[in-house]
C-alpha cells in the first residue's frame, strides 16, 4: 500500500475516532470520552481483522465453491493471473438485484462479491469486465479503506442512536441543569450531524477510485466496452429498483449505488455518475485502439 493511501487511511479513522469521542463526551463527560475511544481503538482494530466478514453478512453473501460455479471461477482465476494477483475467493449475493462489490484486507484476503441478478442478466464479456473492474480494487489496494470506512460509518450511526435514546432518556451523567441542558443541545446536533458524517466518509472515499478501476480493469479485460455495457446494464436494474437491505454505509464497496432514490446516501455522490464512466471508458477504448 502506498504512502499516500496509508495517510488517506490514517485520516479517516482519525476522523472518525474523534467523531465517537466527542459523542462520548457529550454523553458521559470525561468518561464517556475515554469509553468513546477504547470502543474507537476496538472498532478500528475489529474493523481491519473481521470487517470483510461483517460486510459479506450484511448481504448474506456466501463463499461458492468451485464445482459450484466453474465458469465464473474460471473467469475470475484468469483475470486475476492476468493482474498479478492471488485469485480471491467468491461469493454470491442472494438478490435479483444486479451488482458486485470486492472486500476484504489485502490481496491474499480478498473476496469478490457478485448478485444472482448480475450472473441474469450479463453474458460473458460483460461480467470479465465487472469482474476486471472489482479486481483492479484489490490490485490498486482500494479494498482496505473502503471496508473499514463501510465498517466505522456504521459505528458512528449507531453510537449517534445510542445518544439518541441517552438524551430521550433524559441521562447525562448527573451534571446540573446547564450542563445538562449543553450537553442535550450537544447530543442533538451529533444525532443530526453524525449519518451527515457517515454519508461524508462514503464521499471521502474518492471518486477517482471508481475511474481508476474502470480504466485498470479495461486493461485487464481488454474489453473496456463489456464494462460499458454491463454499468449501463446494472445503472438501469438498480434506478428501477434499489436494494431494500443491507447498509447504506456500503454504498461506495458496489460498483454501482444499489441505494439510488432509497437512502439519505443520494443526497451525496458515492460513484461518478454513470453517463460519465461510459465516455471515459469510450476515450480509454479508442487509446487501445478498440472498437467501441
Amino acid at each position: 500500500m502506498g504512502l499516500g493511501l496509508w495517510l488517506r487511511t490514517g485520516l479517516l479513522m482519525a476522523f472518525l475516532t474523534g467523531l465517537l469521542m466527542a459523542i462520548g463526551y457529550v454523553l458521559g463527560s470525561e468518561t464517556g470520552l475515554l469509553f468513546a475511544f477504547m470502543f474507537a481503538l476496538f472498532m478500528n482494530f475489529f474493523s481491519y481483522w473481521y470487517s470483510d466478514r461483517i460486510v459479506l453478512a450484511w448481504y448474506r453473501a456466501r463463499i461458492i465453491e468451485e464445482e459450484e460455479a466453474p465458469e465464473l471461477y474460471e473467469i475470475v482465476r484468469g483475470l486475476a493471473q492476468e493482474a498479478g494477483i492471488p485469485t480471491p475467493k467468491i461469493a454470491i449475493v442472494p438478490t435479483d438485484i444486479p451488482n458486485a462489490f470486492a472486500t476484504g484486507r489485502n490481496p491474499e484476503h480478498a473476496v469478490v462479491a457478485v448478485t444472482q441478478g448480475l450472473l441474469r442478466i450479463l453474458n460473458r464479456d460483460e461480467l470479465e469486465g465487472v469482474i476486471a473492474h472489482e479486481l483492479s480494487h484489490i490490485k490498486n489496494r482500494d479494498v482496505l479503506i473502503q471496508t473499514l470506512a463501510a465498517v466505522m460509518a456504521g459505528a458512528i450511526i449507531m453510537v449517534a442512536r445510542w445518544a439518541g435514546w441517552m438524551l430521550w432518556l433524559g441521562g447525562f451523567g448527573g451534571r446540573d441543569r446547564d450542563e445538562s441542558a449543553g450537553g442535550a443541545l450537544g447530543a442533538i446536533l451529533l444525532i443530526v450531524l453524525a449519518p451527515i458524517a457517515a454519508m461524508l466518509i462514503q464521499m471521502a472515499i474518492s471518486r477517482a477510485r471508481e475511474y481508476l478501476a474502470d480504466e485498470t480493469g479495461a486493461k485487464i479485460s481488454g474489453k473496456p466496452w463489456a464494462l460499458a455495457r454491463a454499468l449501463e446494464k446494472i445503472e438501469y436494474y438498480v434506478s428501477r429498483k434499489p436494494l431494500k437491505g443491507g447498509n447504506p454505509a456500503t454504498a461506495h464497496m458496489f460498483i454501482v449505488n444499489p441505494f439510488k432514490g432509497v437512502s439519505f446516501a443520494e443526497l451525496f455522490s458515492t460513484h461518478p455518475p454513470t453517463y460519465k464512466r461510459i465516455e471515459r471508458l469510450r476515450r480509454i477504448a479508442e487509446n487501445m485502439g478498440i472498437a467501441f
